[in-house]
C-alpha cells in the first residue's frame, strides 16, 4: 500500500476536494472522529479555529492511502495501516476524518489528522515522516503478501521519468502520456553528442529546438507546445550549454513556429484534429457509461444499507425482548441472568455488525470488478486512438523532408526540361 502525506492547510479546499463526486465514482465518509462537527467541512473548520490560537499555518496532516491495483482490500486492512501510521509519526488520539474514493476500478482512502494538540494548544511535530511512511508501506506489503513496487525494494531503482506538476499539464493539453514525452527528450540526448545529432534526434520524435526567451535552450512540437529542454532531460541549463553550446544560432520560438506552420500540410492538421474530436468523442461516450454505472452501484449500495438498518433494527428490538422489566428484571440482576442475556446480546449485535461489513465489502468488491472492466474498456479505446494519432503523426513528422525532397526533384526536373 502506497502512503503519501503532507501537511497542509487550506481545510476548506481540502474537504471540497474529498468530497468531489466529478472526479470519482464514489466518495463515502467513512469516520469523523474527535470533532463537535460530523461534517467534513465543519471538522477543518474547527481544526482551523483551534489553530488559530497557534502559530501553526499548516494545521493538517493529509495521508492518501493506495493499495495495489488488483487487491481486494477489506476496510479492517485501511484502519489497520491507518493505526499503524499515526501510531509511529505521533497523532495517536488526535481528531481524524477517514474518506474512501473510488476511481477507475480502484478504491483508496484519505485520512486527515488535526495536527494541534487542544490541551497544550501547540503544533504536534512530525520529523522524518515520509521515511516512516516508507517504513509502514514497505511492512504492509509484507504483511498483506503483495507484490512490492521495485521503488520499495530498493529506493535507487525508482522510474527516473518522475515528471512534475507543470510537465503533466502540459502532457495533458496534448492529450499525451507525460512519460512518453520526458522518455523521447532523454533518449534523444543520450544518442547525441552535439547541437546538430540532438537536434535532428528530436525532429525525428517530432520536436523541434529552438531559441528561448531567455537565450535557454527548448523545443517544440507541431501543436506549438514548448518544452524546457534542460527540465525534460534532468541536466542543470549549464551542462546543456556545455554540450550543445551557444542557443543564440537557433531561431527564436515565434520563429519556429512559423516554420512549422509553414512546413505542415493543412490536410494534416485537419486529421489530426479530427483523431483529437475522435478521441474527445470516444471519452464522453466512455464518461457516460462510468457516470451510469457509478448510479446504479450507487443504488445498490443504499438499498443494502436500508436493508441492513431495517434488518439491524428488527434485531435490536428482539434483543430488547429478551431483558426483563420490573421485579423480573429486579431478580435477574440478583441471579445474575441479567448479565448474561446482556452479554448474549452484545455479541450477536457484534456478529451483526460483522455480517453487515462483509456484505457490504462483497458488495464494493463486485462493483469494483465491474468498474475495472470499464476501464479495461477505456484502455482499449485509447489504445486504438493512441496508434491512429501515432500514424498521423509519423506523416507530420516525415512531411518536412518529403516537401524538401519533392522539391527538389521538381527543381531537378525544371533543369532537365531546359
Amino acid at each position: 500500500m502506497i502512503l503519501k502525506a503532507s501537511q497542509r492547510g487550506g481545510g476548506a479546499q481540502l474537504a471540497h476536494h474529498l468530497l468531489r463526486t466529478d472526479e470519482n465514482d464514489h466518495v463515502q465518509i467513512h469516520e469523523i472522529r474527535g470533532f463537535v462537527a460530523s461534517d467534513l467541512h465543519g471538522a477543518f473548520k474547527e481544526a482551523h479555529a483551534i489553530s488559530r490560537g497557534t502559530r501553526c499555518r499548516q494545521f493538517l496532516f493529509s495521508l492518501s492511502l493506495s493499495p495495489p491495483e488488483r487487491e481486494s482490500v477489506p476496510v479492517e486492512v485501511f484502519e489497520g495501516a491507518i493505526k499503524a501510521v499515526e501510531d509511529k509519526i505521533g497523532l495517536s488520539g488526535q481528531p481524524r476524518a477517514i474518506v474512501f474514493h473510488e476511481k477507475e476500478g480502484r478504491r483508496h482512502a484519505h485520512c486527515v489528522w488535526s495536527r494541534i494538540d487542544a490541551d497544550s494548544m501547540k503544533a504536534i511535530n512530525l520529523p522524518h515522516f515520509k521515511w516512516k511512511l516508507q517504513d509502514i508501506s514497505r511492512q504492509l506489503y509484507l504483511e498483506n503478501d503483495w507484490q512490492m513496487p521495485r521503488g520499495l525494494v530498493n529506493a535507487q531503482e525508482k522510474n527516473p521519468l518522475n515528471f512534475t506538476l507543470v510537465e503533466w499539464q502540459q502532457a495533458k493539453r496534448a492529450r499525451k502520456d507525460p512519460r512518453a514525452i520526458k522518455g523521447a527528450f532523454q533518449d534523444c540526448w543520450a544518442i547525441s553528442d552535439s547541437l546538430k545529432g540532438f537536434s535532428g534526434a528530436l525532429r525525428d520524435r517530432g520536436y523541434y529546438l529552438a531559441r528561448g526567451d531567455r537565450r535557454g535552450f527548448v523545443a517544440i512540437d507541431w501543436q506549438g507546445e514548448v518544452y524546457a529542454v534542460p527540465r525534460m532531460i534532468g541536466k542543470k541549463a549549464k551542462d546543456v550549454k556545455a554540450r550543445l553550446g551557444d542557443p543564440a544560432t537557433l531561431p527564436s520560438v515565434d520563429e519556429m513556429r512559423e516554420q512549422i506552420e509553414t512546413e505542415l500540410s493543412g490536410k494534416l492538421k485537419e486529421i489530426a484534429e479530427q483523431a483529437a474530436q475522435r478521441h474527445d468523442g470516444l471519452l464522453d461516450e466512455f464518461n457516460t457509461k462510468r457516470r451510469k454505472l457509478s448510479g446504479q452501484q450507487l443504488q445498490a449500495r443504499q438499498e443494502l444499507e436500508k436493508a441492513q438498518k431495517s434488518r439491524s433494527d428488527e434485531e435490536t428490538k428482539a434483543r430488547a425482548s429478551r431483558l426483563p422489566r420490573g421485579l423480573k428484571a429486579l431478580f435477574f440482576r440478583l441471579t445474575g441472568k441479567y448479565r448474561a442475556i446482556k452479554k448474549c446480546n452484545e455479541t450477536e449485535a457484534a456478529q451483526g455488525k460483522q455480517r453487515d461489513n462483509a456484505e457490504m465489502q462483497k458488495l464494493i468488491d463486485q462493483h469494483l470488478q465491474e468498474r475495472r472492466q470499464l476501464q479495461e474498456e477505456k484502455k482499449l479505446i485509447l489504445h486504438r486512438v493512441s496508434v491512429l494519432r501515432r500514424r498521423i503523426e509519423l506523416d507530420m513528422r516525415n512531411f518536412p523532408q518529403s516537401r524538401a525532397a519533392n522539391t527538389s526533384k521538381r527543381g531537378r526536373g525544371r533543369k532537365r526540361s531546359r
